[in-house]
């Protein structure tokens, strides 16, 4: 199985987190647990489509979607051969570029086509008759550069939150980050709600469960050091949490093991 990350031209990092590829030429079904990162998705497959599992009841997936907020772990299944690229987007971009409310996607994956019409169609085409990894980079970029030329992209208060959840890798309060922006918590309440699609406490949350992964690939603190570098107040906290994302204990969890989840979460190939 083939991953692969690639970082966006500096222009258009405020819109996009990173492309991803994803290759496997073994046709036989194989579950791939997803866990929340905090970024919503558009996704391509230029080879047979995904399987997904989001409430207990599978579903064939298009060729071309669009993933919101995903507030817990779903599974996807292969139904043959995989290529897939991926676009992780900025957590607002998708509501400064196409003015979404994300909270109407909040834990759903959509097809693309009809969330935003035509805006990809194009793209779709020339992705699939593109076997070339770089080539199809090359086209991401002409495409979101595009966008962006006609987008009337302004920064909003919920950005500069954002930053501010980033900044402190998740552990910061609502309120601190409120008064910090010049917002009431209801103001910054109505502007998560729309621009990311969660409430700014739920989405701390997520931002400081993915700091987890980075902290384990640094050192081997054990649960009780990971659980401090991470910001929870007790090893139950933290277990606590980490079960409310992923399904798993810690200790069980196969973080070594090279799939989806790991691939995102890690942000390395």
């Amino acid at each position: 199985m083939i991953f692969k990350r690639i970082t966006p031209p500096a222009d258009l990092e405020k819109i996009i987190e990173c492309y991803w590829i994803i290759e496997n030429d073994d046709p036989t079904p194989h579950q791939q647990k997803i866990i929340p990162d905090g970024f919503p998705e558009i996704i391509f497959h230029y080879k047979a489509p995904y399987r997904i599992c989001l409430t207990n009841t599978w579903e064939q997936q298009s060729m071309q979607l669009l993933a919101g907020q995903i507030s817990g772990h779903f599974f996807l299944e292969n139904t043959g051969a995989a290529g897939i690229v991926g676009i992780k987007v900025k957590p607002t971009a998708l509501t400064h570029l196409f003015d979404l409310d994300m909270h109407s996607l909040t834990d759903k994956v959509v097809d693309l086509a009809a969330a935003l019409s035509t805006q990809f169609q194009h793209l779709q085409l020339g992705l699939r008759n593109t076997p070339d990894h770089d080539q199809m980079i090359i086209l991401l970029n002409e495409h979101f550069r595009n966008l962006l030329a006609g987008a009337h992209y302004q920064s909003s208060p919920v950005d500069q939150a954002i930053d501010l959840i980033f900044r402190h890798k998740g552990m910061v309060a609502v309120a601190d980050m409120a008064q910090g922006i010049g917002l009431s918590e209801r103001q910054l309440e109505r502007l998560f709600k729309r621009y990311i699609g969660l409430s700014p406490k739920f989405y701390t949350r997520i931002i400081r469960f993915s700091t987890i992964f980075e902290l384990i690939q640094q050192e081997d603190p054990g649960w009780a050091g990971l659980a401090y570098e991470s910001g929870f107040y007790d090893q139950s906290h933290f277990i606590r949490n980490f079960k409310a994302f992923t399904g798993e204990d810690p200790s069980r969890y196969g973080f070594d093991e090279k799939n989806m989840a790991n691939f995102f979460l890690k942000k390395k190939a």
